[in-house]
Order: structure tokens, then C-alpha cells, then sequence
């Protein structure tokens, strides 16, 4: 006799639940996704990206199965409890899995790639429809759900081509086309060359001049001012429409450019960065959302009319059709899936109505002087009702604190400004990343070197300080916890005290050492020894060994303002030296060498630095500089008191003091977060790197395993240490001539690198080499993919697309090559 792994009572329980089960479950991933997908672009959070991920995935699959149920389940005879009509409501279901196959307004596609596959979407439209109308036939003539079924049939259809709409304008050729320019055929060459040849055969004096084109005026006049929030996405969604065509290798004028560039000058470092971050949520918003879609004049009429079919049709359902004749919890989940429509459809309306595209469009016509002025005053009415909203995605600024020792009796209270924008209102996740080679080698988990408060805390820390009662609170929790640890320190001296009675005795003491040496041999290196191999085995062989690798040792630090104003002013700076098209192009392809020579004309204090940008691949200098930042930092860094608020009284130190003091921590915590921050892209961003990275990993994997090795032999308690013994060893001849050239390691050429550095003054140090990270940085920026800036807004956004960004409003690039426009030629006849 044959036995059934599953039981029939199960069977029962899925047959009955099947259907229900799934549609309810595709009602919520619609509902997860609408809420949370937008988080992905102001988060980094690989274990949200991939929640979102599987949340995407599953929400197709779950409408598609579910409209196969009821296909395969309309052909049964009801049961003799069941309702006879209940099949009737079951064939009115997939019109609303297909209105869940639409999808959300918030996601349309996860990747870049997802876009390229609108035609394929565009059949599923025409697959699932006609699935729809085959359920709904089975059920016909006899349906008495017929009207709203059409109804929200019309819906379904409607929301589902937005999709595919979608995914068409936001795939790479679609847009590139959207971005050219009608055909021009310039002047009319044939034409002009009869009427020449008529005048010349006529004995006419005749001669073609060219009237060059008038200099159009900036549409663009900055007034000299403070950016209000409004003015932010008024300007940003101009630049947006202009300079979106970089991320297609669209080429520009010098007249866009000068545009561009002298607005820009005109800025605050933080409005500039007000003014990006807006763009690249243009940017996600047009590649990833329906945006392209909902905010145009078909698209409000089209949603108008699909919600208005939800509305009727639940109307419908509600007054005219008998419930009584179906069964009740069917019933109740059909209500569900009405109420959960008009909720989904509610929020697309208030994200619609506080998107940064509708702010745009009211502020898109108030400079000219063109159009009714009364339509102007209305738009700027609800224009500056809805910029209050504006105030919370702006970019929120908390202080943080610490005190540097200048003397041994006084210390000066120095500052960074992180961003703390609440993650609900991120436009991007607001962190640099960062790869650390000798952490890594070591396995050492990165510690933050500023943390950002928790925005609630932060808040809450405001209102009581206010209030008076901060100080009192914040004494009262000292003295608790004091009381606290207090008495856990007791409660561990009375619970030990056997213990340390029964140590007094040797032969214990010796029983114990040979135990825990024991212990170790057996259990560490042996069994936990074999554990972790095999599981790194099983790991790489499954392909996440990068991918936990890069969630357990890659450090987030919180973007600080001060690293935004001076990224801000050395872009600004080489700018003002970018006035031809040679100039810009050297500027942008510089490696290190452009502010060398900036830094020190005579170069007789960088002739043998300047070897280690001009004479090495680029990837080879990433790993150079790093590794020769990483042993100089923790040799210059001074040990501080980190702390939240500070007390002690700096009144000793001048004014001057403090700036220089100031200024060189900046360039030693730059140099530092840019140095592991180009590691990771390196390492953990492979294709935003491809065009730039050469045999980067290669080198790293070489690097790391002649580090390993080192620290074999002298095993370091922490990094500082590990560093100190590298610095130890004498290179008194070049690595390269011991080694060759199979092994690609640069350990050693990094540790000579950082001798080098040595003999500059500590000041001038830090110097240069937040410089030269900036300009490798600058370089990889302007060098990378377009297309890999694009793709990474969908996941946080990065550093490098900022950079990339502001470079190219600052005319640095090469993406600037139209010298100036068509002239009109003319045939003169006469003297």
C-alpha cells in the first residue's frame, strides 16, 4: 500500500486556501512595496535592498500563479456547502491581480538592466489580459458581477501599461532618443550653390557671407542669495533637463557649459549639494518609478480614469450586486482588495501631489514673462504650501564634538556637521563607504569614527534642552548608571570568591593552565579552525562570500559638511582654470599630477612623489596611496576624547590655533575616509570601476596575501600595531627588483611611499594627500560607466556620482565639445 507524504487534511486546507491565500499575498508585497521601495534610494542597507529585491520578485509571481488558480478552478463543480454562484466571484478576482501586476508607483524596475525589458513586459500585458477575459468567460453569461468586473478590468489594463510604459522611457535607447534634438540638415548647400552659379553666369558681383548665430541669454538669472528649498528643485530639475543626456554620452555646448558653470559659482557649498541631490532623485524617479508616466498631462488622465474605475466599480459591488449569494469570507476578501486599490491609489495621490516633479512643474514658468498672470499667481500659491514639506528632505546637519590635546594642560573643542537626515526623507543614504586592506587581513570589524544620533533622540535631546531639564536628566542617568554598574561589580567579587580561594593553590592554578591550553589546541585551532574553512568553502562556492564580506567589513561613515566644502572648493578652484576644451580635459584626467604641480610649481619637494601617480597604473596608485595613508594615520593620529558634547574650557587657545588645529584634522580624516572609500570601490563597486580599474583585484588579492603572510610571523594586536611593524622593515632595495614582476603585490612600495611622505611637514602632509585623493577620486568619477552612476542611485547612491555630478557643472569633463552654433550663410549681390 502506497503512503502519501502529505496527509488529505493538508490537501483539503491548501485547496481551500489556495487561491485566498495567494491573493491576499499579492495585495501585500503591493502595499510593502509602495511604503518601502522608495527607501532603497536613501539607504545602503544591502539586507532592505535585498527584502525589497525578493518582495519585487514575489509580487509577480504571486499575481500570475494566482491567475492560474482560478483558471484551473473554474471548471469545478462548487462542493455542497459552497455557494452555486461562488464562482462568479472567483472569476471577478484576477481583474484585480491585474491591476497588482501594474505594480506600484514607486518601483517599476530593480536594476538598470530591468528597463531593456519593456517588450517582454508588453506581451505579459497582452498574456494576462487575455487570461482575465478567459476566467471571466467561464463564467459568462451568467455572471452578475459583469459591470464592475469591466470595470476594473479597464483599471488593471490601464495601470499595466504605465508599467510597461515605463520601462520603455526608462530603457538606454528610448532615452538617448529623447535627449537628441530634431535632424538638422544645416544650410541648404544645393540651393545656394544655383543661385550663386546664376548670379556668376549672369556678370553679377556676387559673395556668400555667414551671419553667426545670436548669443542667446541665460535662461537661468540667479539672483545673489541664499537658495530657499524651493528655489532648490526649481534649479535642480532645469540642470536635470539639461545635463541628463551625460548619463547617455550626450555631448554639450560651451554655451551650456558656461551657463552651468557660472550659476554654480554663484552657490553655498551646501546649496550645491541641495541642488544634486535633488537631480539624482530625478535621476532614480525616471529610471525606476513611474514618474515618467503619472507626471504628464495622458498619464493624470489615464490614472483619473483608472481610479475612477476602482471607485465605480466598488460602488457597484457595494449597491447592486447580492452578496448573499456567495460566501462570506469570499466576500469579505473581495471588499479587501477594493479598499486595499483605493489605498494604494490614495497614497500614489499624496506622493504625487509631494513630489519634487509637481514642485518642478509649478515653478517651471515663473521666470518668464510669458503666460496668464493669474495662472502664475495660483501656481506659486500651492507652490509654496507644498515646499513646506521640502523642509524635511532637505539636508539635516547634527554637530559633533570632540576634544584634541594640545598641551598637557589643555585641550581645544574642534567639530564635523554629519548628515542626519531622518531616513524616511533621504534622498540618498547619506554614508561613504569604505574597504580597508590591512583591517581586512587583519578580519577586524571596522569601528565608526563618528556616529550620527538617532534622529528621535536627537530631536527629543533638542526639546529637553529647551525645556531646561536636559542637564538634570542627563545627571540623573549618569548617577543610575553608576549605581548599576556598581552593583554588578559587587555581585561578580561574591560570586568569584570561590573561585580565587581555590587558586591559592598551585596544583589548581596548573590544572587550570594545562585545561585552558588544551582547550585551545582541541577547540580553536582544530575544530573552529575546520569550521571556518569549510564554511568560507561553501561560501565562495556559492557565490556570497563577497557579498557578506562586504556587509561584515565595509565600513559607513556619516558624510560630514566640511568634507562637502572642501571637495566643493577644490572642484571650484580647478575650474577657474578650465576656460578651453585642452584645459578642462588635463584638469579632468589628472591622477594626482595636476595638484602636485599646483601644490609645489618648483616640484623639489614632490620629484619623487610625483613617480607615484605619473609612472603607475591607476589602480596601482589607488593601492599605493592607500596603503601609505593607512601607516601614516595611525603614526600622526593623536589620541582624543570623542565626545557628544564637550565641557572642558579651550578660552587658552587663539583663534588661529584652533583653525590650523581644525584644518589639519580635516585633511587627516579626509585623507583617510577617501583612501578606504576608494579601496571600496576598487574592491566591492567592480563595474563602476571596470573602465578605470585595470588589474585592480588582482593586485589587492596579491597585496593581502603578502600581508598575510607578514603577519604570520609578527602577529599584531590591532592595526595600529600591524602598521608600526610594516613601517619597521628596510627597503633599502625597490620590492619589484627582489620579487619580479609575477607576484603583483605593492605592500612595501606602499610602506617606501609612506617614508617619503614622512619627510614632509605633518601639515603639508595631510596636505597633498587629501588633494591627490580627491583628484583620484575626481578621475574615476569622470571616467566610469555613466551608466554605473545611474545604476547606483537605486541603491544608496555614492560619494563618486556627487563628484561626477558637480565636476560636470563645473564645465570638467569631456563631455563638452560644441564650440558654437550653425550660422546662417547669405548670397550678396553687389559691391
Amino acid at each position: 500500500m502506497a503512503v502519501d507524504p502529505i496527509p488529505k487534511k493538508w490537501k483539503d486546507v491548501w485547496d481551500d486556501w489556495n487561491i485566498r491565500g495567494i491573493i491576499l499575498l499579492s495585495l501585500s508585497l503591493q502595499t510593502f512595496l509602495i511604503l518601502f521601495a522608495p527607501s532603497r534610494k536613501g539607504s545602503g542597507n544591502k539586507l532592505l535592498v535585498m527584502l525589497i529585491w525578493s518582495a519585487y520578485l514575489l509580487a509577480d509571481w504571486a499575481a500570475n500563479y494566482a491567475v492560474g488558480l482560478i483558471s484551473d478552478s473554474q471548471g469545478d463543480n462548487p462542493g455542497p456547502s459552497d455557494p452555486k454562484h461562488n464562482n462568479q466571484l472567483l472569476a471577478f478576482w484576477p481583474t484585480f491581480l491585474l491591476l497588482h501586476l501594474g505594480g506600484p508607483d514607486t518601483i517599476t524596475a530593480l536594476a538598470l538592466e530591468d528597463n531593456e525589458l519593456w517588450l517582454r513586459h508588453s506581451l505579459g500585458l497582452i498574456t494576462q489580459a487575455a487570461s482575465a477575459v478567459y476566467v471571466f468567460l467561464q463564467s459568462f453569461p451568467k455572471n452578475k458581477v459583469l459591470v464592475p468586473s469591466i470595470l476594473m478590468f479597464v483599471a488593471g489594463v490601464i495601470k499595466y501599461f504605465e508599467r510597461s510604459r515605463a520601462l520603455y522611457l526608462g530603457s538606454v535607447d528610448r532615452f538617448r532618443e529623447s535627449m537628441l534634438s530634431d535632424a538638422d540638415p544645416g544650410p541648404n548647400y544645393a540651393k545656394l550653390m544655383e543661385e550663386y552659379e546664376s548670379k556668376i553666369k549672369a556678370q553679377l558681383p556676387a559673395r556668400i557671407i555667414t551671419i553667426p548665430e545670436a548669443e542667446k541669454k541665460l535662461k537661468v538669472e540667479l539672483k545673489k542669495r541664499a537658495l530657499t528649498n524651493l528655489d532648490v528643485v526649481h534649479y535642480a530639475h532645469h540642470y536635470f533637463s539639461i545635463f541628463k543626456g551625460l548619463l547617455v554620452d550626450i555631448i554639450y555646448s560651451f554655451r551650456e557649459r558656461d551657463d552651468s558653470r557660472n550659476f554654480f559659482r554663484t552657490l553655498h557649498a551646501e546649496d550645491s549639494l541641495k541642488i544634486i541631490e535633488v537631480e539624482l532623485n530625478f535621476i532614480y524617479e525616471v529610471f525606476y518609478t513611474k514618474v515618467n508616466v503619472t507626471h504628464s498631462w495622458w498619464g493624470i488622465i489615464f490614472r483619473l480614469t483608472a481610479s475612477g474605475s476602482v471607485a465605480a466599480a466598488l460602488c457597484y459591488f457595494y449597491f447592486r450586486v447580492k452578496k448573499d449569494e456567495y460566501e462570506g469570507f469570499d466576500v469579505g476578501i473581495t471588499y479587501t482588495l477594493f479598499w486595499g486599490a483605493i489605498a494604494l491609489d490614495v497614497v500614489a495621490f499624496f506622493m504625487f501631489i509631494f513630489s519634487d516633479w509637481t514642485l518642478a512643474a509649478l515653478t517651471r514658468d515663473r521666470d518668464s514673462n510669458s503666460g496668464f498672470r493669474i495662472i502664475k499667481m495660483v501656481k506659486s500659491f500651492f507652490a509654496k504650501i507644498l515646499q513646506v514639506f521640502l523642509y524635511f528632505k532637505s539636508p539635516w546637519w547634527q554637530d559633533y564634538h570632540w576634544e584634541e590635546k594640545v598641551t598637557d594642560k589643555s585641550n581645544v573643542k574642534l567639530k564635523h556637521q554629519l548628515l542626519a537626515t531622518p531616513t524616511l526623507f533621504r534622498r540618498w543614504s547619506g554614508y561613504v563607504s569604505g574597504h580597508n586592506l590591512i583591517r581586512f587581513c587583519l578580519r577586524r570589524r571596522p569601528e565608526k569614527r563618528h556616529r550620527v544620533k538617532n534622529w528621535f533622540l536627537f530631536a527629543s535631546e533638542r526639546v529637553l534642552d529647551c525645556l531646561g531639564i536636559g542637564p538634570f536628566l542627563e545627571k540623573m542617568a549618569s548617577a543610575i548608571k553608576k549605581f548599576v554598574r556598581s552593583g554588578i561589580e559587587k555581585t561578580i567579587q561574591c560570586l568569584a570568591f570561590p573561585f580565587k580561594w581555590l587558586t591559592q593553590f598551585k596544583c589548581i592554578r596548573k590544572f587550570i593552565k594545562v585545561s585552558v591550553y588544551i582547550w585551545d589546541i582541541v577547540i580553536y585551532y582544530l575544530w573552529i579552525k575546520f569550521i571556518l574553512a569549510v564554511g568560507c568553502w561553501i561560501l565562495d562556492f556559492v557565490g556570497i562570500k563577497e557579498l557578506l564580506d562586504g556587509i561584515i567589513y565595509v565600513s559607513h561613515e556619516p558624510f560630514t559638511k566640511e568634507l562637502w566644502q572642501f571637495i566643493f572648493r577644490e572642484i571650484e578652484t580647478k575650474a577657474q582654470y578650465a576656460d578651453d576644451p585642452e584645459a578642462a580635459e588635463s584638469i579632468s584626467s589628472a591622477k594626482g599630477e595636476w595638484i602636485m604641480q599646483d601644490w609645489d610649481p618648483d616640484g623639489v619637494r614632490i620629484r619623487e612623489l610625483l613617480s607615484y601617480v605619473t609612472d603607475v597604473a591607476y589602480d596601482e596608485s589607488i593601492l599605493l596611496w592607500h596603503i601609505a595613508t593607512e601607516l601614516l594615520y595611525f603614526e600622526d593620529k593623536k589620541d582624543e576624547h570623542r565626545t557628544s558634547s564637550t565641557t572642558s574650557d579651550d578660552n587658552t587657545i587663539d583663534e588661529s590655533t584652533k583653525e590650523a588645529l581644525q584644518k589639519e584634522y580635516n585633511d587627516l580624516e579626509f585623507s583617510k575616509l577617501l583612501s578606504d572609500y576608494m579601496m571600496y570601490l576598487l574592491i566591492m563597486q567592480p563595474t563602476m570601476m571596470s573602465a578605470v580599474a585595470g588589474i585592480g583585484k588582482i593586485r589587492f588579492r596579491d597585496t593581502l596575501a603578502e600581508a598575510k603572510r607578514f603577519f604570520k610571523r609578527k602577529v599584531p594586536s590591532d592595526e595600529k600595531k600591524a602598521c608600526e611593524e610594516i613601517l619597521k622593515v628596510k627597503t633599502y632595495v625597490k620590492p619589484s627588483a627582489v620579487k619580479g614582476d609575477r607576484s603583483k603585490s605593492v605592500l612595501f612600495d606602499g610602506s617606501i611611499l609612506a617614508k617619503e611622505l614622512k619627510k614632509l611637514e605633518k601639515r603639508d602632509r595631510w596636505e597633498l594627500m587629501s588633494k591627490v585623493w580627491l583628484e583620484l577620486l575626481s578621475y574615476a568619477a569622470t571616467h566610469c560607466d555613466p551608466r554605473a552612476h545611474a545604476q547606483l542611485v537605486s541603491s544608496g547612491g555614492e560619494l563618486i556620482t556627487f563628484v561626477w555630478l558637480l565636476m560636470a557643472h563645473f564645465g570638467l569633463g569631456e563631455q563638452f565639445k560644441i564650440n558654437k552654433g550653425q550660422g546662417r550663410s547669405k548670397l550678396i549681390v553687389g559691391k
